[in-house]
């Protein structure tokens, strides 16, 4: 009475999923150190950004005693941890976002088409990994790169499209765009 393996059972969540064509990004790799009793022992710690370039996107964190088992924790916990993040047109943002971690904040601006990425290292590597091709980014407060990625994706989780907000508030998506426009052209008229 032997019992055949399943698919999709608990060993199906380590294998990688054919289709996915994930890019990942080594943000920053450091040397620590734990003090014992015959002296210092030394480990790696790495943080990666992984994504699809197609909206989807994670960060993770690993340590270890070789670098290349540091990197492979952390490209594992940013697999595991990916959000997806709505894009206009597929190359910016829907609109304009802020978000911070600690003493890090940061400020995303959608951009026109050919502006590019400009960022700081750190969010340049999450918004290649995303798919963004223009928007623009300005890092305030702490230049730790653990905390700029992760204020970037405090920023990136309040990104909403046109059509959620219309969803979330009960309206048409006509309705939400309209009024923008409505609102602006009246400002110009009251101008002139």
């Amino acid at each position: 009475m032997a019992r055949e393996p399943r698919e999709g059972g608990r060993g199906g969540r380590d294998r990688e999923r054919e289709g996915d064509d994930l890019v990942d990004k080594l943000v920053t790799i450091n040397r620590v150190a734990k003090v014992v009793k015959g002296g210092r022992r030394f480990a790696f710690a790495a943080l990666v950004v992984v994504g699809d370039q197609k909206g989807r996107v994670g960060y993770g964190a690993g340590k270890a005693r070789e670098v290349p088992e540091a990197i492979r924790k952390a490209t594992d916990r940013a697999k595991r941890a990916m959000i997806r993040v709505p894009m206009k047109e597929g190359r910016t943002l829907h609109h304009d976002v802020a978000g911070h971690f600690g003493a890090g904040k940061v400020v995303l601006r959608s951009a026109d088409a050919g502006t590019g990425i400009i960022a700081g290292g750190p969010m340049r590597a999450v918004f290649e990994s995303l798919g963004i091709n223009d928007v623009v980014a300005k890092s305030l407060g702490t230049r730790n790169p653990h905390n700029m990625v992760k204020a970037t994706f405090a920023a990136l989780e309040r990104c909403a499209s046109p059509r959620t907000v219309a969803n979330r508030r009960g309206k048409k998506v006509s309705d939400i765009l309209g009024r923008r426009d409505v609102a602006g052209t009246g400002e110009a008229a009251a101008d002139v």
